[in-house]
């Protein structure tokens, strides 16, 4: 059944991410009956004909519809927040959602500067009678809880000086560990544990003009604005799942106020298009006009 202009405008209104609050106003408010049972029974994704002849929301599409509905919410509300009762919130969460989440452990405990990581654990004791390093042990077992438990303890040197003969034989230590790493794990290795947890960003990018590129650890460390792009990149696809989509929400609003010019570059160099064509494109409503007012502050 062909829909009339104005309930295309309603489908699309509840589609993509976040939703189209003055279209569904405009559109929805002045729909009549007849209007609305057409748009029921045209749109088989979001309603299917019930056994006893009336066509219901499916279950499933209710559920996303309400987290497509908070986005503007969370987003606002994750973005007046304190930076560091921000952090040690989503590292809360991150905790309770499991292993799908812990990279964002990995990426506030590296792309924060020592202060702002500071900052974020002194605001976890506050926020929940815990430390950040004892709730990370508890939840994360063997060596990736050890790494884990390393990262977010460390108060890193942030000057500029580098030992280049350091950087050179910890290289080799880097190296070593990712050749055997189908024989032991390179979360086990007490020196690959200090190297990431204690040495300074400029010194680890120096290892790795000496080494290989390592995974998230080291990507969030070195090259945060690839890191990022890839956490966007993922979570605009139209098929992943819920927690991967809330990297954009999480990413624009933590990184507005610093590096997201970087972030925006790398995109559009990568991907071929630029964030905001791809926001405009995914987003809607307040949602879409909240992130790309954020993305206008990174210039």
């Amino acid at each position: 059944m062909a829909l009339t202009p104005e309930l295309q405008t309603l489908t699309k209104a509840f589609s993509g991410l976040g939703v189209d609050e003055k279209a569904l106003v405009a559109t929805l408010g002045k729909s009549h009956p007849e209007e609305r049972q057409s748009f029921r029974k045209a749109t088989p994704h979001f309603f299917k004909v019930d056994e006893r002849s009336f066509e219901r929301w499916d279950d499933h599409h209710v559920k996303l519809l309400k987290h497509e509905f908070l986005r503007f919410k969370n987003a606002v509300v994750l973005w007046t927040m304190h930076p560091w009762e921000r952090d040690a919130r989503l590292a809360k969460e991150a905790l309770k959602k499991g292993p799908e989440s812990y990279g964002i452990l990995v990426e506030i405990a590296c792309t924060r500067s020592s202060e702002e990581l500071l900052g974020a654990r002194k605001a976890y004791h506050s926020l929940f009678d815990h430390s950040i390093e004892e709730d990370v042990a508890y939840h994360i077992d063997g060596p990736e809880g050890k790494l884990l438990v390393a990262l977010v303890s460390a108060y890193r040197y942030e000057g500029s000086k580098v030992k280049d003969d350091t950087a050179k034989s910890e290289a080799k230590t880097l190296v070593n560990a990712i050749q055997h790493a189908d024989k032991r794990n390179p979360n086990e290795d007490d020196e690959v544990i200090r190297i990431l947890s204690t040495r300074s960003k400029p010194h680890l990018k120096e290892d790795l003009d000496h080494a290989v590129r390592l995974k998230e650890t080291v990507q969030c460390l070195c090259t945060p604005d690839k890191y990022f792009s890839k956490v966007l990149e993922v979570s605009l696809r139209t098929d992943v799942h819920k927690h991967s989509k809330k990297g954009l929400t999480r990413v624009i609003v933590t990184r507005a106020d610093s590096d997201m010019r970087e972030i925006k570059e790398e995109f559009k160099n990568h991907h071929g298009v630029s964030l905001v064509e791809k926001i405009e494109e995914m987003a809607n409503g307040n949602y879409k006009d909240f992130l790309l007012t954020l993305l206008a502050r990174g210039g």
